[in-house]
């Protein structure tokens, strides 16, 4: 059993970094049980978060998605200053050698190991409250006041709640258990704000050169 082609995906004008490896199975089928899905998928959660400990960075997410037949392992990483290739090579590697040794992933599968972008998942309640007085946009697992789809600035978390400044209907608060998707949300007016300081302040820097 080995790994397929490595595929390394450049670098984006979205700051995005990805390594894809798709990896393929040769040996023969043996008779054994089969971990469930949700424990395979918190298993590499778990390889996962040490891969991205050791190597310094951030574990933002790790998912089992795709068909049953040729899933997808899925990992964001990211850390201050975003996350280089380098880090995405690092992760992939350690991550690929450890689902290749412990085999519990009983078919061909594809990693993808990349940064989370700029509109970056929010997965769980401390990923609200880090990133509290951002846009963001999220979607309900079921409707609040006739409502599944929100989007504005994050208020906050209050217990087991993220509060919301939904653009269209104000003050909402969606248990985070009822959180089907959740992502930030890029803030147009602040990108040029921080443009026009950064073109200004090039300015200074030429002018003084001079």
């Amino acid at each position: 059993m080995g790994f397929g082609p490595l595929f390394l995906l450049g670098k984006s004008d979205t700051d995005f970094w990805s390594v894809i490896l798709i990896k393929t199975n040769h040996r023969p089928k043996v008779c054994a049980t089969v971990m469930e899905s949700r424990s395979v998928a918190e298993r590499v959660s778990e390889v996962a978060e040490q891969a991205a400990i050791d190597h310094g960075v951030e574990l933002v997410h790790a998912e089992l998605a795709g068909p049953e037949g040729h899933p997808i392992v899925r990992v964001f990483i990211d850390k201050p200053g975003g996350v280089t290739h380098e880090d995405c090579s690092a992760v992939s590697l350690q991550l690929g050698t450890v689902l290749d040794v412990e085999d519990f992933i009983h078919s061909a599968y594809t990693l993808e190991v990349s940064s989370p972008g700029i509109e970056r998942g929010l997965y769980k309640r401390a990923d609200y409250e880090r990133f509290a007085g951002s846009l963001a946009k999220i979607k309900a697992r079921t409707p609040i006041n006739g409502q599944r789809n929100f989007r504005g600035r994050i208020v906050g978390v209050d217990g087991n709640k993220v509060i919301i400044e939904d653009r269209t209907t104000g003050h909402v608060e969606i248990p985070v258990d009822e959180i089907a998707k959740g992502n930030l949300e890029v803030d147009v007016e602040k990108e040029f704000r921080l443009a026009r300081e950064r073109a200004e302040l090039d300015k200074e820097l030429i002018r003084n050169a001079r």
